[in-house]
């Protein structure tokens, strides 16, 4: 994507990001534009956040999925603004080049406008991200509109939405049928009229997904939307093996980092057992 520097200049921590420019919201418009695809992953601490940054992930979401992921919530309903706003500091403080996108928990914008305007203030004011998200669409579009007319970026997320599971019937595929993908379009052109820079597609078919990209003016970000989409997000821990057990059909899987960390674990345990470490190597004199 193109890249932009910082207008006040400052002193950049070395990194192979240091040079680069800063990703802003007006660049994903010109990705669209040009056919680039936009890359995009959860982090939710500091040494993730730099490894995708040095690597040049365009975009990080401190997603409430960590509620899932690490405050070990069954779903991201009990998640607060208080626990995610540590989590979007660490992310924000570690990027050079990246955007970073605060998740809006549940709870924490469903009221008002005015409510969701307040909680997108704490974000940016107090953990430094670039933008916010938040679900839906036809609903969603007055809170969106008010946060973007205070010059705070939105980023939406239409299709599954995963604050809604329990309204929705649970983890259930959406835009499916004329009616389905009729919505999933009205939604999506509710949240870019209401002035998103970008939106989220999850969990839909990439038929519609294409008809809505094709539609839009701002870019699309699938999470589980097919390759038609002006882009991609997953969640770094799906993405990287670390999550155990079944993951989405969606997910491809580009590490194993759940055997890597066992077998570490393993041999630690074992070394330490046999009194092969700490060896001479590892000891102060």
């Amino acid at each position: 994507m193109p890249e932009e520097s910082s207008p006040y200049g400052g002193a950049p921590q070395p990194s192979p990001a240091a040079g680069r420019k800063r990703v802003r919201t007006r660049h994903f418009r010109q990705a669209k534009a040009d056919g680039v695809k936009i890359t995009g992953l959860t982090s939710y601490d500091t040494l993730t956040a730099q490894i995708f940054d040095r690597a040049g992930i365009d975009f990080l979401l401190v997603g409430d999925s960590a509620g899932n992921t690490v405050l070990g919530y069954d779903t991201t309903l009990p998640v607060t603004v208080d626990e995610l706003i540590p989590l979007t500091r660490a992310v924000a403080r570690s990027c050079q080049r990246a955007l970073v996108v605060a998740d809006m928990p549940f709870g924490s914008y469903e009221v008002d406008a005015s409510e969701a305007l307040h909680t997108a203030i704490r974000f940016m004011k107090e953990t430094g991200a670039h933008a916010v998200k938040l679900e839906g669409g036809e609903r969603s579009a007055d809170k969106i509109r008010r946060i973007v007319e205070a010059g705070i970026p939105v980023m939406g997320h239409v299709g599954f939405t995963p604050q809604s599971e329990h309204g929705l019937g649970g983890h259930v595929i959406q835009g499916r049928g004329d009616e389905g993908a009729e919505q999933l379009l009205r939604d999506a052109r509710a949240v870019e009229e209401a002035g998103a820079f970008a939106v989220v597609l999850e969990m839909v078919p990439s038929d519609a997904a294409a008809a809505v990209t094709e539609a839009l003016s701002i870019p699309t970000l699938s999470v589980g939307a097919g390759p038609h989409c002006d882009g991609q997000l997953l969640v770094w821990t799906d993405w990287a093996g670390l999550t155990t057990g079944r993951t989405p059909r969606f997910v491809k899987q580009y590490a194993q980092l759940a055997q890597t960390l066992t077998e570490a674990a393993q041999a630690f345990k074992a070394d330490v057992e046999s009194g092969a470490y700490p060896s001479a190597e590892h000891e102060y004199e």
